[in-house]
């Protein structure tokens, strides 16, 4: 067995973070740059139909037709300054009796649940009427019967539990309000626009002139001190109101940029709705950009399909997840430690790697093979190099005895030189351009195509069959966007349905041949939660990259991702020691942790003082595993992240809808990282008392100067929180869950309460009374198979 020699590992390194000196440029119109489309509604050579009034409205089916009047921009001169506004236009069409000059097209209502509402507009013929949707849990939304129904002059009404809708005929609006009939946000009005010298595109679609294609311009109203939130994994500012933000799958090259792996259609607002853009399009929102009273939802397709949600930030998450689908909870091992780096090459590297790991005592659970475990470096051909993995199926038995499991890296894009591009070529595997050859250089695999999932998963299987546990789904956002689908479909519709149809291939085979539903992948779109998990993508090695981690992990949450992880002290270059050792506990109280990047990321490479250090904070969370698995099944059940913004929480707080640089880990704890060498920082609590969980001293809610405990980072405790906790293993694989132990947090009387889960079972809420000076279960759990220590 041979083991790659030090200077071609190193001349690989420095070949690949070369590439880091480079990024993805916006403005250039160069390959896979993000698509804003933006430009196409504030174009003089366009047309635009503004919605005028609603006709023909039956209130039994909630089904009319909406009146469009063309517009199109002009121009004045004032004072020295070229105004543009938006004026009516005769129709162009030759012969002008064959085309409507005001089309009358479908808008109607569905009534999905007491909180869901769906709004859809078409802006013309429409072969696809209600087809199966990928990003939709079960492929279609169920329609129940309308709410209840009331007219006054020129408005339909109807109303439920939790809100209401109006729709106003003349001119065409719809009014949504919640169960207080608080006007929640409404759809923009021309004669709303009236009153203001900056012209504004209300609600309506646009006509292009080069091509004849629409698109929807779904603008709302946004009230002052509104703040939006969500869209998928943004490293930019937390809340987007004031924000242009592009959802097109994009390889971000980096984690603070404006640019995403993960963008999702949905946002949240702080006024209490939610919003899912239903469409695979590129979107642009504009959320009071370019005037500050409007939410501009450019959105590529041309039907409009929005999925609007009433309620406060859980019951939006929950409605929004039971849509489009929850995250079930990923193996036990998986909320182990993984260790990795760029990369290990041999069986004999992974081996030493592993052994280390025990003779240290870092707990783990995982080792990941990167981009060196096959033949030749980036040609994956899903076969183990023979030169240096003697046994690839025993190694991997014997880390299983060792309590750790292996995980594999590859990506659908096949260069010429990989000895499997003539076979993708010969099969008719590869998207396509408008020739029928290769729109790249790369053959990039076909997820619509039935046959090169059934061929890419039948490589898949053979390595879970030989023992592999996990599959690392790298890359996903480089689908051609000019390209030809075996589905007949363009890019336009692909491109960001690439990474969700990507996850599901994988995710499928693995839980066929394993039982577990688990991947390890960096791109996504809506509908993507159900295949967890997901890491935030390479970060370089900063604080300030740290802390837009945070961010994007926070905005990620929102958008029904239940688990999420990032790598630790980042990706680029060898991270600094003060990175590393303050990142560290911020990953260990994430959903998943991992370390990976260039070398070295090995605790004992830094010293035997930082080891102790990364020991410390391992240990800290392989004790609260039970603590972390109980939350995963929370959050599974209710759509929930188990890293979430404070106002998850405490909506009713005002202070948590401002904070960006602390989270709540589940629902009792609350984790402030330090982002600089300081040793203290500055921390806001909600309402209530919260002890210090490394220091048991008890805080008031509000801000306070908070220095960091033992392990680097702030962790806080809700008064009156069980926190179970076992005992401490190297692996889940050798926790004993017969044990367990109850930490009360906090002096209460009357109750402490907290949620508890052991393998195999289902979640429990368990309740402690007081007993004299301590506490005492109200009831004993799971049959009395564990014996819980109250502390």
């Amino acid at each position: 067995m041979k083991t790659r020699k030090p200077t071609v590992y190193f001349v690989l390194l420095q070949l690949l973070f070369a590439s880091f000196t480079y990024g993805q440029l916006q403005g250039f119109e160069i390959v896979n740059e993000p698509v804003d489309i933006s430009d196409d509604f504030y174009d003089f050579t366009n047309t635009y139909y503004i919605a005028s009034e609603l006709r023909d409205f039956d209130p039994a089916t909630a089904r009319g037709k909406i009146v469009y009047q063309r517009y199109e921009y002009s121009t004045r001169m004032a004072f020295n300054n070229m105004l543009g506004a938006l004026s009516p236009v005769e129709q162009n069409e030759f012969p002008a009796n064959e085309y409507e000059a005001s089309p009358v097209l479908p808008f109607y209502l569905e009534f999905i649940s007491d909180k869901t509402i769906r709004i859809r507009a078409k802006s013309g013929f429409d072969r696809y009427d209600d087809e199966e949707s990928l990003m939709l849990a079960n492929g279609f939304a169920q329609a129940k019967e309308p709410w209840n129904y009331s007219h006054s002059e020129g408005v339909h009404v109807y109303s439920g539990g939790h809100g209401r809708v109006e729709i106003v005929e003349s001119p065409f609006q719809v009014l949504i309000y919640d169960g207080n009939g608080r006007l929640l946000t409404s759809t923009n009005t021309l004669r709303e626009n009236s009153g203001t010298f900056t012209p504004t595109l209300p609600f309506s679609y646009v006509r292009r002139a080069s091509d004849y294609s629409r698109s929807f311009n779904a603008a709302f109203n946004l009230q002052p001190d509104e703040k939006i939130f969500g869209l998928g994994e943004s490293f930019g500012t937390f809340n987007k109101r004031g924000s242009k933000v592009v959802l097109f799958t994009d390889d971000a090259n980096g984690t603070q940029n404006e640019t995403m792996y993960k963008p999702v259609p949905f946002f949240m607002s702080s006024r209490g709705y939610g919003v899912f853009m239903h469409t695979s399009t590129p979107i642009t929102c504009d959320f009071g950009k370019y005037i500050s009273s409007v939410s501009a939802l450019m959105i590529g397709d041309e039907e409009l399909d929005l999925f609007v949600f009433l309620g406060e930030p859980k019951d939006i998450l929950d409605e929004y997840t039971e849509l489009t689908g929850k995250s079930p909870v990923p193996p036990l091992w998986s909320f182990g430690f993984w260790m990795s780096r760029i990369t290990y090459f041999s069986e004999e590297e992974g081996r030493t790697v592993v052994n280390l790991l025990r003779k240290h005592k870092i707990p783990s659970d995982v080792l990941h093979f990167d981009t060196g475990w096959f033949g030749v470096d980036w040609q994956c051909d899903y076969t183990f190099a023979a030169d240096r993995f003697d046994d690839p199926g025993k190694m991997m038995s014997d880390f299983r005895e060792q309590g750790i499991r292996t995980c594999l890296w590859q990506l659908p894009y096949f260069v010429p030189r990989n000895k499997l591009f003539g076979e993708l070529i010969e099969n008719d595997l590869y998207v396509k351009n408008d020739k029928g050859n290769l729109p790249r250089e790369d053959a990039i695999l076909d997820f619509t195509n039935p046959d090169a999932v059934a061929w890419y998963q039948g490589k898949i299987r053979g390595l879970l069959d030989q023992g592999v546990s996990v599959i690392k789904v790298d890359f996903g956002e480089a689908a051609p966007y000019h390209g030809i689908y075996a589905n007949g479909r363009t890019g336009f519709y692909e491109h960001n349905l690439y990474p969700l149809r990507y996850n599901k291939a994988v995710s499928d085979i693995t839980r066929e041949v394993t039982g577990e539903r688990i991947i390890w992948a960096r791109s996504t779109w809506a509908g993507s939660q159900r295949y967890p998990l997901h890491w935030g993508g390479d970060p370089a090695n900063t604080y300030s990259a740290m802390s837009a981690t945070l961010r994007a992990g926070l905005s990620i949450g929102l958008t029904g991702f239940s688990f999420w992880s990032h790598d630790i002290g980042g990706f680029v270059s060898k991270t600094p020691e003060n990175v590393y050792r303050h990142w560290t506990p911020f990953g260990m109280l994430t959903s998943h942790v991992r370390s990976h990047g260039a070398p070295p990321t090995e605790p004992w490479e830094y010293g035997e003082d930082f080891m102790d250090a990364f020991r410390e904070a391992a240990n800290m969370r392989y004790e609260l595993m039970p603590y972390i698995y109980a939350q995963a099944h929370d959050c599974s059940a209710k759509g929930l992240p188990m890293l979430r913004a404070l106002f998850v929480e405490f909506p009713e707080d005002p202070g948590s809808w401002l904070i960006d640089n602390q989270y709540m880990f589940g629902s009792d704890m609350l984790v402030a990282p330090l982002f600089s060498d300081e040793k203290e920082r500055g921390v806001y609590l909600p309402e209530g008392n919260w002890i210090d969980y490394q220091t048991g001293k008890k805080y008031a809610g509000g801000w306070h100067h908070i220095v960091a405990g033992e392990v680097p980072v702030i962790a806080m405790v809700r008064e009156g929180s069980a926190i179970p906790h076992i005992r401490l293993a190297q692996s889940t694989a050798f926790m004993d869950w017969s044990v367990l132990d109850l930490k009360v947090y906090g002096d209460v009387e009357g109750i402490a309460s907290g949620k508890v889960v052991i393998p195999g079972a289902s979640l429990e809420t368990v309740t402690l009374i007081r007993d004299g000076k301590g506490y005492a279960l109200e009831e004993i759990p799971f049959d009395g198979q564990v014996k819980f220590r109250i502390r």
